[in-house]
């Protein structure tokens, strides 16, 4: 099963699953989850080939969706299920083909469409590969090391929470190889499977102001694959927008669960 790092005691409400993206883990919503659990129990987990949860050579939506679906099945009850970017669509897709387990969708700054970032993204897994990391033992030079191929410092900055500079020899807690082969499915949005519907259930899309990745043209695909969708944007953030900021996303999610 994923990795989980749980929040906040067993409540009377559902418990909150958080998905994050690409490159991201449980621990880079730490504080979100740690504030929100003040409500209900909270499960920040580590997708597959990411973090502390398990390789596989494959990375499918359908596959993603699965994953989530066992961490639900354990906790013996539907969830309210947060995913951001390539969490969001694998979050969106639980809810599409198994929506009896999800009591309620955050999708965080993604929508269901394929997107075009891939030199971009492959950029990254091509300088974390190429990073020489056998001999580091400060963050501080391995930053120093990335920014002659990563020239932007928040980037940095979170894909360095990823580094191991414990692990005996260092290394990043990414499956880099299955990631870059499987680059193509995570930007994609891939045909429905067999006997998946409109989700039917309360959904609320956030999306950063500044980001590129949602667009009005989007919103028609989202109405009519979840036609209870109600759209929030978050000023003055872009596509992390949990890490640029994080009160705000915070109080939409609150907000939206206590209704």
């Amino acid at each position: 099963m994923l990795h989980v790092i749980a929040h906040g005691p067993e409540t009377a409400l559902p418990p909150l699953l958080i998905a994050p993206g690409l490159f991201g883990s449980g621990r880079n919503w730490g504080v979100i989850a740690k504030h929100l659990s003040a409500a209900r129990r909270v499960l920040a987990l580590d997708m597959r080939n990411h973090g502390e949860s398990f390789w596989a050579e494959s990375h499918t939506y359908p596959e993603l969706a699965a994953d989530i679906a066992g961490v639900i099945e354990a906790e013996g009850r539907a969830c309210d299920l947060l995913g951001h970017s390539m969490g969001g669509k694998a979050a969106m897709m639980l809810a599409l083909t198994r929506p009896g387990l999800v009591e309620r969708l955050v999708v965080a700054d993604m929508a269901p469409v394929p997107y075009r970032h891939g030199a971009a993204h492959g950029g990254l897994i091509a300088a974390m590969k190429a990073l020489k990391i056998d001999d580091l033992t400060t963050r501080g030079e391995a930053d120093r090391r990335l920014a002659e191929t990563v020239t932007d410092p928040g980037t940095r900055a979170f894909l360095l929470q990823s580094l191991d500079l414990r692990a005996a020899p260092v290394r990043w807690k990414f499956n880099l190889d299955a990631l870059q082969a499987n680059l193509p499915d995570i930007l994609d949005w891939p045909a429905l499977p067999a006997g998946a519907k409109p989700y039917e259930g309360p959904a609320l899309f956030l999306s950063g102001a500044n980001s590129e990745y949602m667009r009005d043209e989007y919103n028609e695909k989202i109405r009519a694959l979840f036609p209870h969708a109600d759209f929030q944007g978050i000023e003055g953030a872009g596509h992390w927008l949990h890490a640029e900021k994080p009160r705000q996303v915070e109080a939409a999610i609150a907000a939206f669960l206590a209704r």
